[in-house]
C-alpha cells in the first residue's frame, strides 16, 4: 500500500464513522433515514460544535420528528424544546422555524420524499445540490454535508470531497483532487473517508496523531 493509502486507512482508523452514523442514522435509500440525514446537515451547517448538532438531531429523532409530515405536526415550542434539550440554544428558535418550514416545502414539493428530489433533479450531482439548498437554512454547506454521507447510495454523486473535506487532507499531506482521493478507498466507504477527512481538518491534533501513526 501506498503512503497515501496508509493515510486514508489511518484516518478511517482514528475518525472515520460518518456523521449519520453519529447521529443514529441507518443510511438506506428510503425516505426517512434521507429526511433525518437533510435535517442533520442544516444542524451541522449552522456555526456550532458538531457533537452539539448531531446530539441536536438525535433529540429530534426521539421526539418522533422522523418524517416532514411528523416534524410539520410538532408544535414550534416542540421543536425549540428538543433542540434545547441537546444544548442548541444559540439557534434554536430561527432552526425550529426552518425545520417546519423545510418539512411544508418538502411535503408539498416532492410528496414529503427526497428520493423525489433526486428523481426531478435527473440524478445529477449539481441538479441535487440545487434543489436542496431551497430549503430553508440549508446553503451550500448544508447541501455538500447531505451530499458527502449519502454518497455511498447516491452514486452519481461520488466522489464528493467538498472544501472541508480536502482542507483536511491538505493537514494530512494527501492529495486536493476528489478524483485522487477516491482511488484511496472503496466505493463504500467514501462518505466515511469524507468524514474522516472533515475531522482532520477541524482538529489538527488529529491530523498530526495520524501522521505520527503512519510514520511509525
Amino acid at each position: 500500500m501506498t503512503m497515501d493509502g496508509d493515510i486514508m486507512r489511518r484516518s478511517l482508523d482514528v475518525c472515520g464513522q460518518t456523521y449519520a452514523e453519529q447521529a443514529g442514522i441507518r443510511l438506506a435509500d428510503k425516505p426517512s433515514p434521507l429526511y433525518r440525514l437533510s435535517v442533520l446537515a442544516l444542524l451541522l451547517s449552522t456555526r456550532i460544535k458538531a457533537e452539539i448538532a448531531v446530539a441536536a438531531a438525535r433529540e429530534l429523532t426521539q421526539a418522533g420528528m422522523t418524517s416532514p409530515r411528523r416534524m410539520a405536526a410538532a408544535t414550534w415550542q416542540q421543536r425549540v424544546d428538543a433542540l434545547g434539550r441537546a444544548g442548541y440554544r444559540r439557534y434554536d428558535e430561527q432552526t425550529a422555524t426552518a425545520l417546519g418550514q423545510g418539512a411544508e416545502l418538502l411535503q408539498r414539493e416532492y410528496q414529503g420524499d427526497l428520493r423525489e428530489l433526486r428523481r426531478r433533479a435527473g440524478a445529477s450531482a449539481d441538479g441535487i445540490r440545487e434543489r436542496l439548498t431551497e430549503l430553508p437554512r440549508i446553503g451550500p454547506t448544508g447541501a455538500n454535508i447531505f451530499c458527502r454521507e449519502v454518497q455511498g447510495i447516491w452514486p452519481e454523486l461520488r466522489p464528493c470531497f467538498d472544501q472541508k473535506a480536502l482542507q483536511g487532507a491538505k493537514a494530512l499531506g494527501l492529495p486536493q483532487s476528489p478524483e485522487a482521493l477516491r482511488k484511496l478507498v472503496a466505493a463504500g466507504r467514501l462518505p466515511a473517508a469524507a468524514a474522516a477527512l472533515v475531522r482532520a481538518g477541524l482538529r489538527p491534533t488529529t491530523a498530526k496523531q495520524v501522521r505520527a501513526a503512519v510514520a511509525g
